[in-house]
């Protein structure tokens, strides 16, 4: 039990301390337990959203490898060189920016297509032009959906590492932080209860003592009353004769003092 619970003083101060941490270490639980089941949420439906853009992907990308072959027998092996050459600007831009889910910011990819540059306009004007275009619109859609997937495989790896770590600080509170303190406070409250019988049996010891040494003053103050009045009677017994004679002329003098005065 003491290897399960938290070393401390039991005192009522550090009862209501660990009552205190209870019900934080509940609420962190309850909190983290809504943020780790939001996340999961979350990563599923981006996981969903992967497989659906790998599957696009892998469409995208065998259209545009058969654009691509088209455009290379439309116009021959040099078309590669002159897109190069005639390039100077990208029309083809890419935005970042961050999204929150639930504490958690996951960056968001955004492609956009510059329309005032369009340097290779001019490509495949003797022929394969329109082959050319198509390649173009193609490969754009791949780069666009190339990105997306960028995006999607950023907030897995990222909402993958955080779903650990929140489960592991949840199953900390449940399983070690809760029940230690939950053990530290019935240790506490076991060791005050004891505590409270303790001075309940001696404050009825003390009680108890002090019945006792009431109980005795009062017999002998008992037995003085009577012993008194047992002198008392024992003085009213005795007779008249038992007075000594020095004792009786004494108090005729003085009656005879007192005729005088009278007179």
């Amino acid at each position: 039990m003491s290897g399960n619970r938290e070393q401390v003083f039991p005192t009522r101060m550090t009862l209501g301390l660990m009552k205190t941490k209870l019900k934080g270490a509940n609420q962190g639980h309850s909190l983290l337990k809504r943020k780790s089941e939001a996340l999961t949420k979350r990563f599923r439906d981006i996981t969903k959203r992967i497989d659906d853009a790998k599957q696009k992907m892998g469409r995208v990308m065998q259209t545009a490898a058969f654009s691509l072959a088209e455009v290379s027998y439309a116009t021959g092996e040099n078309i590669g060189y002159q897109v190069q050459e005639s390039v100077l600007n990208a029309r083809f831009k890419v935005k970042a920016r961050q999204e929150n889910v639930s504490g958690v910011y996951l960056p968001q990819f955004e492609s956009f297509v510059d329309t005032n540059i369009n340097d290779f306009k001019l490509t495949g004007l003797g022929r394969g032009g329109q082959q050319v275009q198509r390649a173009k619109d193609i490969y754009s859609k791949a780069v666009e959906t190339l990105v997306e997937l960028a995006s999607l495989q950023t907030a897995f790896m990222i909402l993958d590492e955080v779903i650990k770590v929140t489960n592991r600080r949840v199953n900390a509170i449940e399983h070690v932080i809760i029940p230690r303190t939950e053990n530290t406070i019935a240790y506490i409250n076991s060791e005050l209860d004891e505590l409270d019988r303790e001075e309940f049996y001696r404050l009825k010891k003390v009680q108890e003592k002090k019945q006792i040494e009431n109980a005795k003053l009062d017999a002998e103050m008992k037995w003085k009353r009577e012993q008194i009045q047992k002198e008392k009677q024992e003085l009213g017994n005795i007779p008249a004769e038992s007075i000594p004679e020095d004792e009786g002329d004494a108090s005729n003098l003085v009656n005879d003092q007192e005729d005088d005065v009278i007179f």
